[in-house]
């Protein structure tokens, strides 16, 4: 009988990355303590290295200042219409 591969969290693999990371113990001791292997966590530690950047990297979504103010300048030119019909209205133009 073939034993199942243990799937792991992203959370539980971050956790034993930044351990790694550390250096406060050896790849073998977060191996063992973690009941991986070492390969394993050495390869969760250089997956964490190299997405760093992506995180602090990640440019914001271009907005178009015209489809922000279109709407704005909409609301104004309506509100100056009945504002005007209202000043006639009331006569005090």
């Amino acid at each position: 009988m073939t034993a199942k591969r243990k799937r792991h969290k992203p959370e539980f693999k971050a956790q034993v990355a930044l351990e790694a990371y550390k250096g406060e113990k050896t790849i073998n001791q977060l191996a063992s303590e973690h009941e991986v292997a070492a390969v394993q966590v050495s390869q969760w530690k250089r997956q964490l290295l190299q997405g760093v950047p992506e995180v602090f990297g990640r440019a914001r979504p271009e907005v178009d200042p015209d489809a922000l103010t279109a709407p704005l300048y909409q609301e104004i030119g309506r509100l100056k219409m009945e504002l005007d019909w209202l000043k006639k209205k009331s006569g005090n133009v």
